[in-house]
């Protein structure tokens, strides 16, 4: 039998076995008989137990998770957020890579953060599995999520052992994330489809909270991790700033506007500040300047008042690439680009530079005769067939990372 027929097969079985149990909305007491077999059965002790706390609570038939409205609010916040959008490039990849979708939580169960193709995150926001999404028990039932949170140790959850009808078709899994003095912060997990099941992708969850982990250790609430002095800013593959070594609680608006300033020291005038945060809309030059006002008081005055400039050094990591690239060093270039320019945002602005960095970075590495660049930036860029190809070329004969490049062009050609 092959891996997806037993899936399938272990598929039917759960479902045959939440339709017995659940939709009558038996009493706890009677949703495991004392006479069930004991290891060996269908259904884990961890999933009964649930489906018993959660079904005098829970709607088995509702179609998506309750809604937080402050939930993107904790996101600016959260001491998750900054080792995340560390590790942003590295959870896309791995998302895009396996068809997956990858979501934070807070201590509470409500999301945070998700990444992921194209069509999960459209499956995943139609049972609202986003930002702001509760996914506690008592909000989703028995879930991977809600189960990390509440044991305090990974959980995956496969298709009907979900007590709620709608997330049959998926399979989730989830571990939780602990501060260095082993509170529960949130939890990480990976969701797919439930023919995407894997053994591995629970190590690859585990792996990816030791690494949030390890850049928990050591920081301090108000603190910035290395830099203390001036402003320093990543943008690339996410968005996270500091002012004199302390986080800056700024809104997706105020980060753009600090990247493009960072990008053009020169400065803005506020007509051209306006068209490139906001394109044709028709925004008043009250609204730009409320933001820049906001991002002034922010940064401690360090923004000029007439033509918008920053008045004060600043550190980034996108300038950072440029400087690299104007000074003939590919090898450092690729290094600090770790990811898209500020991958949520689609102002006409930031949209236009995100461009230029990639096109900049990608060319660089083609043109280079150097395989190495080549295989890294390829390992962050999949679906680049002539990055893989390149490197194949410059590989010789009896290099076995040619194998690795050939494996990539196979899975670039679908």
């Amino acid at each position: 039998m092959t891996g997806r027929e037993t899936l399938r097969r272990r598929r039917a079985e759960l479902e045959h076995e939440w339709s017995r149990r659940v939709p009558a909305r038996l009493l706890p007491s009677s949703v495991l008989p004392s006479s069930a077999p004991g290891p060996g059965r269908l259904l884990r002790d961890e999933i009964v137990a649930s489906w018993s706390r959660s079904l005098p609570l829970v709607d088995p038939g509702r179609d998506s998770a309750p809604v937080d409205d402050d939930g993107p609010d904790r996101w600016l916040d959260s001491p998750l957020r900054g080792p995340v959008l560390e590790l942003a490039d590295e959870l896309r990849a791995i998302a895009d890579d396996a068809g997956f979708i990858a979501a934070v939580t807070d201590e509470s169960g409500t999301i945070l953060w998700t990444c992921g193709g194209r069509v999960m995150r459209r499956r995943a926001e139609r049972v609202n599995f986003a930002p702001g999404g509760r996914w506690d028990e008592t909000g989703m039932g028995t879930n991977a999520l809600s189960l990390a949170l509440r044991d305090g140790r990974p959980a995956a959850v496969f298709s009907a052992e979900h007590l709620v009808a709608a997330l049959h078709g998926w399979v989730c899994y989830s571990a939780p994330i602990h501060s260095p003095a082993g509170r529960i912060l949130g939890v990480l997990d990976l969701s797919s489809t439930w023919d995407r099941s894997h053994p591995l992708a629970m190590s690859t969850v585990r792996t990816l909270v030791s690494a949030i982990e390890s850049r928990l250790v050591g920081l301090m609430p108000g603190r910035a991790p290395a830099q203390a002095a001036g402003i320093r800013l990543n943008c690339l593959g996410g968005g996270q700033a500091w002012s004199a070594g302390v986080p800056l609680r700024l809104r997706p608006r105020q980060l753009e506007i600090l990247t493009l300033l960072a990008l053009e020291p020169e400065g803005f005038s506020p007509e051209r500040l306006q068209a490139a945060l906001f394109g044709d809309r028709p925004v008043t030059a009250a609204t730009l300047k409320a933001q820049v006002s906001h991002l002034r008081r922010a940064l401690g005055g360090a923004l000029s008042q007439r033509r918008y400039a920053l008045t004060e050094p600043i550190d980034c990591d996108a300038t950072d690439v440029l400087a690299a690239l104007d000074a003939g060093d590919t090898a450092s270039a690729v290094r600090a680009y770790t990811g898209p320019l500020l991958p949520e945002s689609d102002v006409p602005g930031i949209v236009e530079w995100r461009s230029y960095l990639e096109v900049a970075v990608r060319e660089a590495v083609l043109a280079s005769p150097d395989p190495d660049l080549a295989l890294r930036y390829g390992r962050r860029h999949p679906y680049d067939m002539a990055v893989h190809e390149h490197a194949h070329r410059l590989l010789p004969p009896d290099d076995g990372r040619r194998g690795i490049a050939a494996a990539r062009i196979q899975a670039a050609q679908g």
